[in-house]
């Protein structure tokens, strides 16, 4: 049966680095591509960094049952997994990491309790965190505002994961992942 690694944490506390450092490890892992309404970043590929559809085509799939989970984040900025990209990697027979948001994570998780592992990124500390968001320089004033307001809150979710990783020491966080992974794909 294939498994589901779910590596969740507010934005910033560096949840992509890791999943890029688990797929590059882990040959039969493949990254679950998920959908968005937002805009694409210039260095964003649609198809491999997120699936860009326009909020219209987002709603109407929401109505077709075509998300394993979704969430609005944002107002009309809605991120979620298509059943259709789980069942792709699966009938390639894949384990499959996805890189998502708290609550996509939990929901996730209560779908597919007994293939999931949940795993949560922590950073040091909030200041620490919200120092990240702002020096990536890619969100105006009102729109980092909002990412560091929901942070706080994200923050409060540790408790409900499987597995915590403080990532405060790049190296030794992307070697627990690397662990954590093994023993989980490997059971």
């Amino acid at each position: 049966m294939s498994k589901l690694l779910i590596v969740t944490a507010p934005s910033g506390a560096g949840k992509t680095t890791i999943v890029r450092h688990l797929l590059q490890h882990f040959s039969n892992l493949a990254f679950s591509v998920s959908a968005t309404t937002r805009e694409r970043r210039a260095h964003e590929v649609d198809g491999v960094d997120y699936h860009f559809i326009s909020v219209e085509d987002f709603k109407a799939r929401i109505e077709a049952g075509a998300f394993a989970e979704w969430e609005e984040v944002y107002e009309n900025q809605f991120y979620g997994t298509l059943r259709s990209e789980i069942e792709r990697l699966w009938a390639e027979g894949r384990d499959i990491i996805f890189d998502i948001d708290v609550r996509g994570a939990v929901n996730l998780k209560n779908s597919f309790p007994e293939q999931a592992l949940t795993v949560f990124v922590k950073p040091p500390s909030p200041e620490v965190l919200f120092e990240r968001l702002r020096q990536r320089r890619t969100e105006s004033e009102e729109s980092l505002r909002k990412r560091i307001a929901r942070a706080s809150d994200e923050l409060t979710w540790e408790n409900k994961f499987d597995i915590v990783l403080v990532n405060d020491v790049l190296e030794r966080v992307l070697a627990e992942a690397k662990a954590v992974a093994a023993s989980f794909l490997n059971q």
